[in-house]
């Protein structure tokens, strides 16, 4: 009888992907384009709080939005009626997430080369994109105060990634059993290097400071 042997394949199912997206990132830092990879679940607040932040920072640097969904177009007309910046729709025909060359595509329709920032707002859900590296220059999230204090728990990979935390609905936090405390512990045990913003998209309040945090990123050259 022959032998079996056990082959061991240590590269990795998306290696083919981290490639194509550190290539990207350091095209896109050749250009100086700084693309900012926004998650979170559906219902946290991504397009609301994408719409206050770039009406705070568009009087001062050229930016662009690409909006990924299974099908709709709802979050990029959105976008573009209520801030007035170029704004793109990727639609993924029912993939749960965006990979770096299809960023790459949405960044050819958005003409790139001529803008400062672009936010590319991913499909929401907390598990698969944090799988796929999109070739962004930083990853964030939007955690909302109605999904609990444990998501960083539950969801480690999307906090150990992602750069800056926002914390939305902090309007909402006299109606839920959320202990603020014990959530930034719980990303802090993640990810202790980022950075941790309580916000409300709703009534705006401390998304001065998330505007700030971009325009020290922008002013220095990413």
């Amino acid at each position: 009888m022959d032998e079996v042997r056990t082959i061991l394949l240590n590269r990795s199912a998306y290696a083919d992907n981290d490639a194509e997206a550190d290539k990207l990132r350091e095209y896109l830092k050749d250009h100086h384009c700084f693309v900012v990879n926004l998650m979170s679940s559906p219902g946290a607040g991504k397009t609301t709080t994408l719409t206050k932040l770039i009406n705070l920072l568009k009087n001062d640097y050229k930016i662009g939005v690409m909006e990924a969904d299974i099908d709709s177009d709802v979050d990029a007309i959105s976008i573009a009626k209520n801030t007035g910046v170029k704004s793109i729709q990727l639609h993924t025909n029912g993939m749960c997430h965006l990979d770096a060359g299809m960023t790459k595509c949405g960044l050819d329709g958005i003409n790139f080369d001529e803008l400062d920032l672009i936010f590319l707002e991913n499909v929401g859900n907390l598990v698969c994109p944090a799988e796929f590296d999109t070739g962004a220059s930083m990853d964030m999230v939007i955690l909302s105060i109605p999904e609990g204090d444990d998501k960083p728990i539950k969801y480690p990979l999307v906090f150990q990634k992602s750069s800056l935390v926002l914390i939305n609905k902090i309007d909402a936090l006299p109606y839920f059993a959320f202990d603020m405390n014990k959530c930034v512990n719980n990303i802090r045990n993640r990810n202790k290097n980022s950075t941790i913003i309580p916000i409300s998209a709703k009534t705006g309040e401390n998304m001065e400071k998330v505007a700030e945090y971009f325009k020290k990123i922008l002013d220095r050259g990413n």
